[in-house]
């Protein structure tokens, strides 16, 4: 039986919050925005970013560079400052050294997302990537599960895992998809969702218990 794990990116295995702050500071100063439009920006990407978001700050600011100049600068600064822990690389690389097929599925556009795999030298140690642009559709949709499944060479029968910090998106889109699912604790937990079979504090911990099953 293969053994098959698919990660959440943003607020798993990488930090977008602290990346998201950099990359907002450095474009606002970039492009010399003011402090109004500094702060619409912060608003409108705080949870998650796209190239409509840009066409909009363009458009409510009157600003002379163009939407797609603008996305284009902003997926560049969040590529340079989005960081993964050293600890979380090597616990990957664990994996897939006993065998494990990883895969990516993330809500977000799929050129900032593949960006920030990119960026923080996590795409080397994946084999597979389905983001929410790539077909319009958002966790907890099966079907961006199925394609993760389908990029990774892999099918939702072979008794995977799904490792996410979103309850519902993750572990609710988890336990849809028939993962076995493992939450990363933080957010609150919606009223009636099923519980995770697992929950951690970090996720080195997640990775700690799929090696725990290699074993």
């Amino acid at each position: 039986m293969p053994r098959v794990v698919f990660f959440d990116l943003d607020g798993t295995l990488a930090d977008r919050q602290s990346a998201l702050s950099d990359a907002v500071t450095s474009l606002c100063r970039s492009r010399a925005l003011s402090a109004d439009a500094e702060q619409w920006l912060r608003t409108a990407l705080a949870e998650r970013a796209t190239a409509d978001d840009f066409a909009r700050l363009q458009k409510a600011f009157g600003l002379k560079a163009s939407a797609a100049d603008l996305w284009q600068e902003y997926v560049d600064l969040m590529a340079a400052a989005v960081t993964c822990r050293p600890e979380v690389l090597e616990g990957l690389a664990r994996l897939r050294a006993a065998a494990w097929t990883i895969g990516v599925i993330t809500n977000g556009a799929s050129d900032i997302q593949r960006a920030k795999l990119a960026g923080t030298g996590l795409a080397p140690l994946v084999d597979g990537v389905a983001a929410s642009g790539d077909l319009e559709i958002r966790k907890p949709d099966r079907r961006l599960f199925e394609l993760g499944a389908t990029r990774c060479g892999v099918s939702l029968a072979d008794d995977g895992w799904m490792v996410g910090d979103n309850p519902a998106g993750d572990i609710g889109g988890g336990h849809q998809a028939g993962l076995r699912t493992i939450w990363l604790r933080g957010r609150p937990w919606p009223h009636g969702l099923a519980y995770a079979h697992h929950v951690v504090d970090d996720v080195t911990d997640a990775i700690a218990i799929l090696l725990n099953e290699t074993e």
